[in-house]
């Protein structure tokens, strides 16, 4: 008979088939790496959830550097993008929701918890020895009829003015009331209705510049028309321009620096020194005197400008702003329209802006520059105020999203009805799916019409109601056929969501879907997850 030492010796082969991974590779297959996946994705779903609804909480972000700051906000986009997670799953669903964010500001904790509810669902019908690839199918066919019922749920906003700006008024607060400034989400709406409304042409929301200020309460925030600057006008200059003639500049603008990289210069008397000097300032003079030649009355540099060119420009009774960082100049540029120039030989091909009038205001303790009349119609500015920096932050957060939901609706408006009754109608729509279909498919769409009703019953437990009596009535409604069935947040009762006034963005319910379907997707396909030893540095000395 064959030995073992025979054996061994002849198929050396057979030794090493273990070590074809490096030595600190590890590799985790079949279940155990589908069990990875999940715990990830649960310690994330775990972590946002609570985020959810009119009555979510918030989290604080403690951070570990040297400063210790503290971030305080509710909005799943930036407790996930702060997060720095190893587990390859958790990723993934801090990816969506940043592309939620990316791509329509709002959704992005639910996005996460409907996906990680999935991943539930998926774990127990795997329990019961259903292919992953056969949970996919019924999971792609449940994706398509939520769809559908969303779209054909979905209703066009009226395009009159005045119940226009009633249907917006509703979803703004609907987006509003689950962020900090709910309790005043009536006087921000109105702020973020009035911008949004203002770029509706271009949607760009590069024109609607955020400017926070220390004091005050929220409550005194407001909409201005026009463009402010945080930064001072030039000294002994005038503190109102009227129809301003603007170039925009990022040149260097200090006369004492040779401006070659590390250059030394020997001179053998203090004459020679006041030479050099001499050139350096009529250098100067020149480029002053060609910037004066545009027949400007305003200049605007991104970098410093010196005293002596201050007051060179000053005589020629051109008014100068100086360090405008790069954000600055590029917003000045979009709203006056003129170019940024770095040269000034060409005067007749730099392209100027205008305005009708720069005055220096007063905000709090504050000054301020502010251009008004504007070519640039859309231009306009949120002041928002408020009593710490960090409250003022997550306002900037809340109002974001509120502006990225309006502007989409404003071009393309169409809504559907809010708490938890679009969740409701598709996963209606979904189960009278499951039960025409023949084959293991079924099991995954029930598991998905339980992952919709899951969304309606997190915000009924984030405001302490008993969520199981909610989504029970709530699914007998929409089984009666009455499909404005959803949650009273205030009385803890299911009500007429119409009338109620909540309404949300079809859009962000569509993204919702698609994104959280396909992540889920994603993991569940993992098999294996292989990772691989970290590279050895060549020379550990250097």
């Amino acid at each position: 008979g064959i030995n073992a030492e025979y054996g061994t010796r002849s198929f050396p082969h057979l030794m090493a088939a273990n070590q074809v991974l490096a030595r600190e590779s590890t590799e985790e297959k079949g279940e155990k790496a589908r069990l990875s996946s999940f715990v990830g994705a649960h310690a994330i779903v775990d972590l946002v959830k609570t985020t959810m609804g009119p009555k979510g909480m918030d989290k604080i972000l403690q951070s570990t550097g040297n400063t210790g700051e503290a971030t305080i906000t509710n909005d799943g986009a930036t407790i996930l993008k702060s997060l720095f997670v190893d587990n390859p799953a958790a990723k993934v669903l801090v990816d969506i929701s940043k592309t939620q964010d990316e791509e329509v500001g709002d959704g992005t904790t639910s996005v996460c918890v409907l996906a990680g509810e999935l991943l539930k669902e998926a774990e127990q019908l795997l329990a019961k020895k259903i292919h992953p690839q056969t949970i996919i199918q019924g999971w792609k066919l449940a994706r398509v009829e939520a769809l559908k019922a969303l779209d054909s749920f979905a209703k066009d906003i009226p395009k009159e003015d005045d119940k226009f700006r009633a249907f917006l008024m509703n979803i703004a607060r609907t987006v509003l009331s689950s962020k900090i400034l709910k309790h005043d989400k009536d006087h921000f709406a109105n702020i973020a209705i009035d911008a949004a409304l203002r770029v509706k042409e271009t949607g760009n929301l590069e024109s609607i510049h955020v400017l926070k200020k220390i004091g005050s309460s929220l409550r005194d925030s407001y909409l201005d028309d026009g463009l402010l600057l945080e930064k001072k006008i030039g000294v002994g200059q005038p503190k109102r321009l009227e129809n301003a003639k603007i170039m925009i500049a990022n040149t260097s603008m200090d006369n004492d620096k040779i401006k070659i990289f590390g250059a030394r210069v020997k001179v053998d008397s203090t004459q020679k020194l006041a030479e050099i000097e001499e050139a350096e300032r009529k250098r100067m003079f020149e480029k002053c005197q060609k910037i004066a030649d545009h027949g400007i009355n305003c200049f605007i540099n991104r970098q410093l400008i010196y005293n002596m060119p201050e007051q060179f420009l000053a005589d020629r009774g051109v008014l100068t702003i100086e360090h405008a960082d790069f954000e600055g100049i590029e917003r000045l540029s979009l709203v006056t329209g003129a170019e940024i120039v770095s040269t000034f030989d060409n005067p007749e091909k730099v392209r100027l802006g205008s305005c009708k009038l720069i005055e220096e205001v007063m905000i709090g303790e504050d000054k301020v520059i502010k251009f008004s009349g504007l070519p640039h119609k859309e231009a306009c500015t949120v002041v928002l105020r408020g009593s710490s920096t960090q409250l003022l932050d997550e306002a900037e957060r809340a109002l974001h999203d509120a502006l990225c939901v309006l502007v989409q609706l404003v071009q393309n408006g169409r809504m559907v009805l809010g708490a938890g009754c679009a969740e409701m109608v598709m996963a209606h729509a979904v189960e009278e799916l499951a039960k025409k279909t023949e084959g293991k498919k079924a099991f995954a769409l029930d598991g998905y019409a339980r992952s919709l009703r899951q969304i309606p019953a997190i915000i009924a437990d984030n405001g302490g109601y008993d969520s199981a009596e909610l989504v029970s009535k709530l699914r007998a409604e929409h089984a009666k056929g009455n499909t404005s069935a959803g949650l009273d947040m205030v009385n803890g009762a299911v009500a007429n969501v119409e009338t109620l006034g909540v309404f949300e963005s079809f859009r962000v319910k569509q993204q919702i879907v698609i994104s959280a379907t396909e992540a889920a997707e994603m993991i569940l396909r993992v098999d294996n997850i292989l990772t691989s030893a970290p590279r050895k540095r060549e020379h550990p000395g250097h």
